[in-house]
């Protein structure tokens, strides 16, 4: 093999990994640009759903606190009867906390590692 031959062929390879490297460049700026995208659909839903859920559910707490307040004839146990259940729920959600890493990482994976780049 001449040298002018090795040369050239030297030459086309340094364009081809060039090549390589701007298109591996412009994937990874696309995937994360992808990634990104998912993220914040996610949170802006999340917080949207989560409003009106939490605005739900406090209209619905006053309810069930004036009923238990009528039944029971006195405002303040039925608002404490409905205060101690949501402190009751927070605490055996702290204990089980643990127990909800698994689900939340198996979801948020399926977003980041997916092999269909068409979503």
């Amino acid at each position: 093999m001449s040298f002018e031959a090795l040369k050239e062929s030297l030459l086309e390879t340094d364009v081809n990994i060039h090549g390589y490297v701007k298109s591996s460049e412009e994937y990874i700026k696309l995937k994360s640009f992808k990634a990104l995208m998912v993220s914040i659909v996610f949170i802006t839903k999340a917080l949207i759903i989560g409003a009106l859920s939490s605005i739900a559910l406090l209209i619905v707490s006053f309810a069930v606190a004036f009923k238990i307040a009528q039944m029971l004839e006195n405002t303040f146990y039925g608002f404490l009867i409905v205060g101690l259940f949501y402190v009751l729920v927070v605490v055996l959600t702290y204990v089980f906390r643990a127990k909800l890493n698994a689900p939340l990482i198996r979801k948020f994976s399926n977003y980041y590692f997916s092999k269909d780049d068409t979503k």
